[in-house]
């Protein structure tokens, strides 16, 4: 088994490398994908192959299809017309839109990605009788009568089958409050906090009679009681879709169950479900051998009052070698969902009152839930792989576990921006792992912003997607694609998911749809297509022993001396040092990937002994092992007594070869002290954020200029040639300004708020592109940009700006003054005139497959403002489309060769025109363009077409709008308004050009 499946990941790497396509025409295989939200399966079926294959013509490589149904219990009660038993998840209707979504696929070469289970993914439909749903620990307490003596019925009896009854003394009592939660819009919940004497824990669970009677004395005190503690495990039969429908006396009639994620007993139920009631259908079976890719399961969204499943006891005592049954009382505060029930995590929150408060228990019962998961995701693993396919899941999300002991256990583990709040230090905790144990693909669903719908520019996604990729993702799925057609009880501008609480809706009722997405896919999937290339390069390895992941993924490194230096690093548990290859070679940890050249424990950090041999393990192998801020703190287990051997072996370890001790935040600096240089260093008065990848002979690099326009330069250890790779327009070619430092590059860089650039470092790299002999030392401020041929060498374009400095100086040493006699010849265009499209609701809003009825207005404008500014265009959307025009050439009194064509930042995409010619693509950070080979003498004219945010006419018929029979749940006043169209200064920059043959 094992040599097949080592056969089956060799197979699929080779057909991945070859399916790769190219950095400009990158294939489906690495390009952005679609979460695409199926209503149910009654819509109609040429609609949704329509949909996929639109999504394919603007360049997404794939859709993750996820029957939604936005119904169900507490969501929203099913519309009208509605029929979950014939239409739901695995029915034949589905089977039958399933299928001819695969088909779809197929044809159009993109690739497929399918839910688990309607939804979330969470389960499936089944009979309520078996045993892979989902279980509960139901708690319940009571007070010991002031004798001391209880004599009756345990309480709770009956709920379920009894796990544990528990005595404790009861020394202290108090009140906490947990806070509010403004995502789920939980008011802030009271619980009580129990101080419980160590030694006085007692498990009576074996004096219980059969029917729940016991008697129990004790010894009672003023100062102090008892009180007895049990615990019953049941099915919950919790659905994640709660539908009861009755009427057809098969499992399709109560909606779908969430099976049990803590067991392989829960996997086996979804995988039987499949089996018997979709891939028994062979057609269906070889379509997602042809086109699927990966099994997918959402975040996690099941609450519980404690985690459970029946096998956790057994898999407790197997790991920790103890039972767990007298200290299920410090398990019932903080274990269920800490990312869906913030405000709810128990009502009663017992700890002890010896050192530690009993985390460590807490910790062991942890460790248990995670082996259970690991069980879970490994059964579904394995299931998915004999189909030839990969399981991708959004490990651990919300779940009380350490997210990255399991992120291995997946083929392409997936994170979630709207979780990991836009903070690379998050990202970083969730791939690092990924990367030691050579996952190709990190995952992220992208774009689920609170109350954005309609209202989420694609520079701010963009902003995200970025930000992501600089913390370690390398395959963006946005949230999502919608369904175009009809549907029940849905007014125009359509079926939106979640009732448009999140964003975003893509398809082509958003003016972007034709007119921007497609350059913004490209460009994303240019980037894609470079941080899948090869095995990642980072710095530094920093330690992350916790027993559970902070579900908002806060910062743990919380000083800025490594980002500001350059120095890359992300997040490892102790327990991926298990790995097989996070082994320690010529001084590197996890060598072939990503070769973290130290390993940092800051002292806020907790270790056990066992975490503190493998350090001794590493440092003795070579790897500097270094402490910021002083000794980490002990991270307790269970029964174990070892915090002085914890502390005895980590003063061992201090006085070690290779482990050193620093300052907090001093890090960078003695790493500088150490010769551990980051691999690209970083000097500007901004912030950068370098990724590096390195494939066979070739060195890739995505750098990130974070929040503000910076100057500064990179020193990257490489001589390779350098090449500069355009992400927004596919083109490649040798960089010009560069200078070798002994064994490294530098590069000086000029980049604007959030704008990305990114370099291929090689001496072997495509053959078609001419490499000149010479580069530039010395660049000055007047250079606007060059073109580069054998035949026709370097042509410098200088604009007739004044520079301070203004020599140009090559690698063989020899000058050139580029100072030019004469004013700026730099214009702004004025005078545009504007068309308005405006896209607004049929007369029949319940018509929601019309794209939109549209109608022209036309404005003439002196500056470009916003639509907010201009009569009759504050509640409007639609298309911009501008013109303007300007006379070439600027003065007769000069020869100029040529201009530059610069635009404001670009909110939401633009298609640019100069005399009809189609610029291309335009960086949305920094839009320039050079323009001389469009230019005529006389008059020239400039169209750019313009797409809006439909924020500002949905939100005016926002009263209007039905979706699935209820009303949108945004708050109340709604979100603003928002600026559209073009908004700024176009500039044009004449240029004269110089040739220098090198």
């Amino acid at each position: 088994m094992k040599l097949l499946y080592g056969a089956l990941l060799i197979a699929q790497a080779a057909a991945a490398a070859s399916s790769h396509g190219t950095f400009a025409s990158p294939g489906n295989d690495v390009r952005l994908k679609f979460r695409y939200w199926l209503p149910d399966a009654s819509v109609d079926t040429d609609t949704v192959v329509k949909d996929i294959e639109e999504a394919g013509a603007i360049g997404a490589g794939g859709v993750e299809l996820l029957g939604l149904y936005n119904y169900g219990g507490s969501l929203a009660p099913q519309p009208d017309g509605a029929d979950w038993a014939t239409y739901g998840f695995g029915t034949p209707a589905f089977n039958t839109l399933f299928k001819a979504s695969l088909q779809s696929a197929r044809n159009t070469g993109m690739v497929f990605d399918f839910a688990l289970g309607p939804s979330q993914g969470q389960g499936v439909p089944a009979k309520t009788t078996d045993e892979g749903l989902h279980w509960d620990l139901a708690p319940f307490n009571v007070s010991v009568p002031s004798n001391g003596t209880y004599n009756g019925q345990i309480p709770g009896w009956e709920t379920g089958e009894l796990v544990s009854l528990v005595s404790a003394r009861v020394v202290n009592t108090s009140t906490i409050v947990n806070p509010a939660s403004s995502l789920f819009s939980t008011p802030a919940n009271n619980a009580t906090r129990l101080v419980l004497a160590t030694e006085s824990l007692v498990d009576h669970t074996d004096v219980i009679s059969a029917d729940g009677m016991v008697s129990l004395s004790f010894n009672v005190s003023e100062h102090y009681s008892y009180r007895l503690f049990a615990y019953y495990q049941y099915q919950d039969l919790v659905k994640n879709l709660d539908i009861y429908e009755n009427t057809t006396g098969s499992i399709f009639d109560n909606g779908s169950y969430t099976v049990d994620h803590f067991s392989a007993r829960g996997a086996q139920t979804t995988i039987d479900f499949w089996e018997n009631y979709i891939l028994n259908d062979t057609d269906i079976k070889a379509l997602l051998q042809e086109v699927g890719r990966y099994g997918w399961e959402d975040s996690i969204e099941i609450k519980s009052n404690i985690s459970w499943s029946p096998s956790i006891p057994d898999i407790f005592e197997q790991i920790n070698g103890y039972q767990l049954r007298k200290f299920l009382p410090l398990m019932m505060y903080g274990n269920n969902n800490p990312g869906v029930q913030p405000s709810y995590p128990g009502t009663l929150e017992c700890v002890l009152d010896s050192e530690g408060q009993g985390q460590g228990y807490v910790n062991d019962f942890r460790a248990a839930l995670e082996k259970g998961y690991q069980n879970y995701l490994d059964t579904l693993s394995a299931w998915l792989e004999g189909l030839g396919l990969g399981y991708s899941a959004q490990v651990s999300y919300n779940l009380p576990l350490n997210m990255e002991v399991s992120i291995n256990h997946v083929v392409a583990p997936e994170c979630e921006s709207l979780a990991f709040n836009n903070n690379i230090d998050g990202y970083r905790q969730f791939s690092g792992v990924a990367n030691v144990a050579q996952k190709n693909v990190v995952s992220n669903e992208m774009g689920a912003n609170l109350e954005k719908a309609f209202a989420l520019p694609l520079s701010e996604l963009l902003g995200q997607i970025n930000t992501a990729f600089a913390g370690g993702v390398n395959q963006i799925v946005l949230h999502g694609q919608s369904y175009t057609g009809n549907y029940h009880e849905t007014t125009w501008p359509g079926y939106t998911s979640f009732f448009m609480l999140f964003a975003e809706s893509y398809y082509n009722k958003q003016p972007a749809w034709g007119h921007g997405l497609s350059d913004a896919i490209d460009y994303v999937s240019r980037n894609q297509y470079i941080l899948q290339a090869g095995q990642p390069r980072t710095d530094i390895a920093l330690y992350n022993g916790v027993s559970m992941t902070d579900p908002q993924l806060e910062t743990l490194y919380p000083t800025d001396d490594l980002t500001k230096a350059g120095y890359t690093y992300t997040y490892l548990s102790p327990a991926n040092f298990n790995i097989s290859q996070a082994s320690v070679s010529d001084g590197l940890l996890a060598p072939e990937s990503p070769a973290y050249r130290a390993i940092i424990v800051t002292s806020d950090q907790n270790v056990t002994w066992a975490g503190v041999m493998q350090l001794q393990q590493h440092a003795n192998a070579g790897l500097p092992v270094i402490f910021s801020g002083g000794f980490p703190g002990y991270y307790p287990n269970g029964e174990s007594t070892d915090k002085a051997a914890v502390y005895a072996a980590l003063r061992m370890l201090g006085g070690s070869q290779n482990v050193y001790a620093t300052g907090s935040g001093q890090t960078a600096s003695k790493l500088q002290q150490l010769n551990l240089t980051p691999r690209v260093a970083v000097h500007t008065n901004g912030t950068w954020y370098p990724v590096l990848r390195t494939d066979n002979s070739t060195d890739y690099l995505f750098i990130l200029s974070r929040d503000s326009d910076s100057r500064g330069y990179l020193t990257v250890s490489s001589t390779k040639t350098p090449y500069l790779l355009d992400s927004w327009t596919g083109k490649r070619r040798p960089l010009l300004h560069y200078q070798r430092r002994g064994n490294t590059t530098e590069i000086p860089l000029h980049l604007a708020a959030n704008q990305t650039v990114a370099f291929a470092f090689s001496n072997e790299l495509w053959s078609e592109i001419e490499t000149p002999y010479l580069h530039a030392l010395r660049v000055p401020s007047n250079v606007l940009g060059y073109n580069y041929s054998t035949s026709g060498g370097l042509l410098l374009h200088r604009s007739t700006d004044p520079c301070d400095d203004c020599i140009f100086q090559l690698s063989n040493g020899t000058s050139y003054d580029l100072s030019l006699n004469s004013t700026s010849l730099t214009s702004h265009l004025r005078n545009w005139t504007l068309i308005a499209e405006h896209w607004e609701a049929p007369n029949n809003i319940s018509d929601a497959a019309i794209q939109a009825v549209k109608r022209n207005t036309t404005h003439h404008l002196d500056t470009l403002v916003s639509w907010l500014d201009i009569p009759g265009l504050q509640n409007a959307s639609g298309l911009g489309y501008y013109s303007s025009s300007f006379s070439w050439p600027p003065s007769p009194a000069y020869i100029v060769d040529g201009a530059y064509l610069t635009f404001p930042k670009i909110a939401q995409g633009i298609k640019v025109t100069v005399n009809g010619h189609d610029v291309g693509p335009l960086d949305f950070t920094n839009p320039r363009v050079d323009i001389g080979p469009y230019l005529t003498s006389g008059a020239n004219e400039v169209t750019a077409i313009v797409p809006t945010l439909m924020w500002n006419y949905v939100r005016s018929i926002y009263d209007e709008i039905e979706i699935s029979g209820i009303a949108p749940l945004l708050s109340d006043p709604l979100p603003d308004r928002v600026d559209n169209g073009l908004i700024g200064e176009v500039k044009i920059i004449p240029y004269v050009t110089t040739r220098y043959m090198i």
